[in-house]
């Protein structure tokens, strides 16, 4: 039998103990603390789930006031009052006796909570060393509950003795019933998020699962649990060489695809081979794969294989609404905008039929805002106010009322829209920023470039630490003709961040444009392209700079690669300049026609039809 008793029979011992006296006057406050806490507390408390240690558990809940008749109970009369004279003790700050009194009553009783109830105390006293001891003699009693090896392997790891946790870590999974047994592996990493060594942590886990990993059922969520702690031990070649073998093992499992998914990087391709064989093969990828997928490959920018991925979505599972948001998103900026519309209300219409749409607010705000985007560039501005009005996200208002400062100024109000912005309410140091920035971009889309130059000076003085605001001015620098300013930002932002690829990037462009320093401004874009080999932008830039030091044939083979990858108007600008430069007029006109329905608006491109009289 348990510890539990029927209350009548726990006051009927209170009673019997303060009678007995057994170690002199005892104070009248112990009759009161037995019956109305000591008693629910410590005999009627139901058992707890064990806790994810930190360095101490939290206090035990107080028990429910409602206590259902439990089972009777042999507790003795003595057995009892060694148990309230151990909490007794640890509530008057004496958790060493209370400790001992009560881990002794767990030895006699062979109680679960009992043997729970000493660690916990020794937790709380910050006592690692006793609370080990707690678990360890609980487990010992009672080798087959998991919830004993828990607390010890949770100890161990709270104590950062990582040595010693390969043997609960197997315990762990020989007490799972072999059906559970893979997800029982899968949560082995989530025990050591807290410990400090994750590297010492990785190769633990690795020898616990050495019988897992060679058995073929359970070899392939092994692996991936060991690659999950690699990663976060920052072992990102050794993380991916143990997503490579889980990958082998199953090529149908999900958890190897979503680990390589986060060691995407450009200078890793492995990674990203990985995920393209688990979508080319037979398995089925589910949305939230494809998707992403989708968002790494849009973090490159390489946003037409996004755009495949998420047509893949929309299609496969059209009943999917993040899908059609992000792709009507992509389609926005490629200034598709009856494809953006559709994707978008699309969107809007399956969240409005949802039957929880808080979860989908800050989406819906997203999709609100980009639909008056939309409307905004067809110049149907009463159309993007009403859109704008269906945002409630307190969030998004900022950028509602930046789209509204935004059309005030394009009908010539630029003194009302910079007022607009500056009269919404600061909460916090990030509104403020906010702010700051949703003012330099309208004074960029005005085109006030010196004002947008000044702003940003003021912004660089404030957030030192953010690379992309020194870049921003540096870019209205070269706006203004500021030639000499711009280098001269550019060159500091490489010495304070050596890998913003984009500072390399501008600076080479910049020369080439200029028809300056040929060798050195290409040996800058490949040192962009050493960071990001992938960006059709920088793709672009050298296509220029060859073109611009006579070497057509590998100019085109460059524009080719970065106007399949990204079909922009200000790559089909430069690509078309050098087909005409080949004599090749008519594909110069077809890329200059298909980059003005793009973007009819780039200056670039505009700049270089006038230029050669044309009309495409």
């Amino acid at each position: 039998m348990g510890v539990r008793a029927a209350l009548p029979m726990e006051q009927e011992r209170s009673t019997a103990v303060c009678r007995f006296n057994y170690h002199g006057p005892m104070k009248h406050y112990f009759c009161a603390l037995m019956a109305a806490w000591v008693v629910p507390a410590v005999l009627a408390q139901p058992a707890q789930p064990g806790p994810a240690l930190p360095p101490a558990a939290q206090p035990a809940a107080p028990a429910s006031t409602q206590i259902a008749p439990p089972a009777a109970s042999t507790l003795s009369s003595e057995l009892f009052y060694q148990l309230l004279i151990g909490e007794i003790k640890t509530r008057d700050g004496e958790p060493a006796a209370g400790f001992g009194l009560i881990l002794d009553a767990a030895r006699k009783s062979n109680d679960a909570q009992l043997y729970q109830r000493a660690a916990d105390i020794a937790l709380q006293s910050r006592s690692g060393d006793a609370a080990l001891q707690a678990a360890r003699a609980w487990r010992q009693a009672q080798p087959a509950s998991r919830e004993a090896n828990r607390y010890v392997l949770q100890i161990l790891i709270a104590l950062n003795r990582l040595s010693e946790t390969v043997e609960p870590l197997k315990t762990e999974l020989q007490l799972t019933a072999p059906a559970e047994r893979q997800q029982a592996i899968s949560n082995l990493p989530r025990f050591f998020a807290r410990a400090s060594d994750k590297k010492m942590a990785a190769a633990m886990l690795e020898q616990a699962l050495t019988e897992a990993t060679g058995t073929p059922a359970t070899s392939a969520v092994a692996w991936t649990a060991i690659a999950r702690l690699r990663l976060a031990a920052a072992d990102l070649a050794g993380a991916l060489d143990a997503a490579e073998r889980a990958h082998s093992q199953d090529p149908l499992a999900d958890g190897p695809v979503l680990l390589a998914l986060e060691l995407m990087d450009p200078k890793s391709p492995r990674a990203e081979a990985l995920v393209q064989k688990f979508l080319g093969g037979s398995a089925k990828p589910t949305p939230e794969i494809r998707m992403a997928y989708a968002r790494a490959l849009i973090d490159v920018q390489r946003y037409a294989e996004a755009s495949t991925q998420l047509q893949a979505v929309t299609r496969d599972r059209p009943d999917h609404p993040e899908g059609w948001l992000v792709l009507g998103s992509l389609q926005l900026q490629d200034n598709q905008l009856a494809a953006a519309q559709t994707s978008l209300l699309r969107y809007v219409g399956m969240v409005q039929q949802s039957p929880d749409q808080e979860q989908h607010s800050r989406g819906l705000s997203q999709a609100y805002l980009a639909l008056a985007q939309l409307a905004e560039k067809r110049k149907d501005f009463a159309g993007a106010e009403n859109w704008l009005g269906k945002i409630s996200n307190s969030q998004e208002l900022v950028q509602a009322q930046t789209r509204r400062a935004s059309m005030l100024a394009k009908q010539g109000k630029l003194a009302e829209a910079r007022q607009l912005i500056r009269q919404l309410p600061e909460r916090n140091p990030d509104d403020a920023r906010a702010k700051l920035m949703a003012e330099i971009s309208l004074l960029r889309e005005q085109k006030d470039y010196r004002g947008a130059h000044d702003l940003l000076a003021q912004a660089v003085a404030k957030y030192p630490e953010e690379p992309e605001l020194l870049y921003d001015q540096a870019m209205m620098a070269e706006k203004m003709g500021a030639l000499a300013d711009m280098e001269r930002l550019l060159r500091q932002l490489v010495l304070r961040k050596p890998d913003y690829h984009h500072a390399y990037n501008a600076l080479g462009y910049s020369l080439a444009e200029r028809n300056l320093r040929l060798p050195e401004a290409k040996q800058l874009i490949q040192k962009a392209l050493e960071y990001a080999p992938e960006d059709p932008f920088i793709k672009d830039s050298l296509g220029w700079v060859e073109f611009r030091m006579g070497n057509k044939a590998e100019a085109v083979k460059i524009f080719e690669a970065a106007y399949k990858a990204k079909p922009d108007a200000e790559i089909a600008a430069h690509f078309g300049e050098v087909m005409w430069s080949l004599g090749r007029r008519d594909r110069a006109l077809a890329l200059w026609k298909e980059g003005l329905l793009l973007n009819p608006e780039n200056e670039t491109l505009l700049e270089t039809i006038k230029r050669f009289r044309v009309k495409p």
